[in-house]
């Protein structure tokens, strides 16, 4: 009954942290290659967006092939620009209180999706405010192809309204024009910080889900979280081995420590650099050493250098996770009051998203460390996550491209990888179930030094009992 008990327990875990991520994480919107689509960029000080264009419509209007080869379309973009340019201009309108702001069109490029059937052509342009801040009220007119097409529309949609916690939105569109609504006044509502910490929130959980690198540091901390390293042979250069923990509240206590030192190490270097006081190096080198550091933390795994210490390893390299998460907000063109609420939001998302890794993760392992399946476990999944994070390394360095992440991203991937903690979490169970009923559990420590005993001291006891 008791394990029955925590298996519910821990099953139930897992689902409430899968509906977390369903929840905090934003889902990618989807084009229809028959609509076009306006998407505004607001800030305090400045104004601008992108248009976006189908293919279809520009084969039937404007008279251009767009087929071949990617290289093919982009050519032929790049040598029509002053022409879709032009047309955008004659389609476009925006303004407020009877002024129409100028518009000025950036390079036209074609949409980088992953619907590879969406085909658009990207016009990105800026408002000509005069200097003045714009408004929080819009008049817009947009109508591209609705007198050469019958019955087509366009949608607008706000994509990024930091002070109105719309952040890379693409789904949720706020009007839609047509022949008979070719002009819309749009309200965005007023400036709120609780807003901007919330879409901040996501972005930070979003960004946890899907960063394999992050995912892949905790977990492979994670492995050892429910072991004791232990010394067992007196002589000088006398070898030492991991055990099962000695109980659910110990694995939880490490795992605790580690978290809060990671945390505590990428808060201090995300927020430093997210308010420019310290410089980012080059995102090349920071990529490369955050791989560096799974490869490391899975190679400590096999030949420990800090034992019951891994939270040294969790703030050395969390300092460089923080420079990775800073690419966040490093770019962000906003007040310094609105980029610290940015700052808080995204830092209080990724500790929610790694609490979540965690309490997916750690059930299962708990229930496997005290069974003969677990060593083979930890060593292969030190030895494979060791291998993915040299392929990162020779990737990031050389810019190339050898498969491993997309490889990765389908494991890590939601809802995939809720079914797979769900699913290792249950054979957990099932395992430790057995080799409880043929007595084959392994042995606990009585104790979790943070440190093997000095030379001389007598080997930490093993307690024999049977208990979980």
């Amino acid at each position: 009954m008791r394990f029955r008990g925590l298996a519910v327990v821990v099953l139930g875990v897992v689902a409430v942290c899968g509906a977390l991520f369903s929840w905090l994480c934003p889902t990618a919107g989807a084009h229809t290659n028959d609509q076009s689509y306006v998407y505004l960029d607001m800030t305090e000080d400045d104004l601008g967006g992108r248009v976006e264009l189908p293919y279809a419509d520009l084969r039937a209007v404007l008279g251009l092939s767009l087929t071949g080869s990617e290289e093919d379309v982009q050519a032929e973009l790049a040598r029509n620009e002053e022409l879709l340019q032009q047309y955008a201009t004659e389609h476009l309108q925006i303004g407020t209180a009877g002024t129409v702001w100028p518009l000025v069109f950036e390079d036209v490029a074609a949409l980088d999706s992953e619907e590879a059937w969406a085909q658009y052509a990207v016009l990105p342009f800026v408002a000509d405010t005069a200097g003045a801040p714009p408004p929080r009220t819009l008049e817009v007119r947009f109508d591209p192809f609705f007198d050469e097409i019958d019955g087509r529309d366009a949608l607008l949609l706000i994509g990024n309204d930091w002070n109105a916690g719309v952040v890379e939105n693409a789904d949720e569109a706020l009007v839609t024009f047509d022949a008979g609504s070719r002009f819309q006044t749009i309200d965005l509502g007023d400036r709120s910080w609780w807003r901007n910490l919330g879409a901040s929130v996501e972005i930070g959980v979003d960004h946890i889900r899907t960063g394999p690198d992050h995912v892949s540091f905790v977990f492979v901390l994670l492995l050892p979280a429910v072991l004791v390293y232990v010394v067992r042979d007196l002589p000088a250069g006398g070898g030492g081995s991991w055990a099962p923990g000695r109980s659910f509240g110990a694995g939880l206590w490490r795992v605790l420590k580690i978290a809060t030192m990671f945390t505590l190490a990428h808060s201090i270097t995300f927020t430093l650099a997210g308010l420019d006081l310290l410089p980012l190096p080059p995102s090349k080198l920071v990529e490369t050493v955050i791989a560096a550091s799974i490869a490391a933390a899975a190679l400590h795994n096999l030949w420990p250098v800090a034992p019951n210490r891994e939270w040294l390893l969790a703030f050395g390299f969390g300092l460089f996770h923080g420079l990775g998460f800073a690419s966040l907000v490093s770019a962000l063109d906003v007040s310094r009051t609105t980029q610290l609420v940015s700052l808080l939001g995204r830092n209080i998302g990724i500790e929610l998203g790694q609490a979540i890794v965690v309490l997916m993760a750690f059930p299962a392992l708990y229930l496997l460390r005290r069974t003969r399946f677990y060593r083979p476990l930890f060593v292969l999944s030190s030895v494979g996550l060791a291998v993915v994070a040299l392929g990162w390394m020779i990737e990031r360095l050389f810019d190339a491209d050898l498969g491993i992440s997309s490889v990765v991203d389908k494991v890590v991937a939601f809802p995939r990888s809720l079914f797979l903690a769900a699913l290792a979490t249950a054979l957990a169970g099932l395992l430790f179930w057995w080799e409880r009923r043929n007595g084959r559990l392994l042995p606990i420590y009585a104790s979790q030094p943070e440190a093997p005993p000095a030379a001389g001291a007598a080997p930490h006891p093993v307690a024999e009992l049977d208990t979980t």
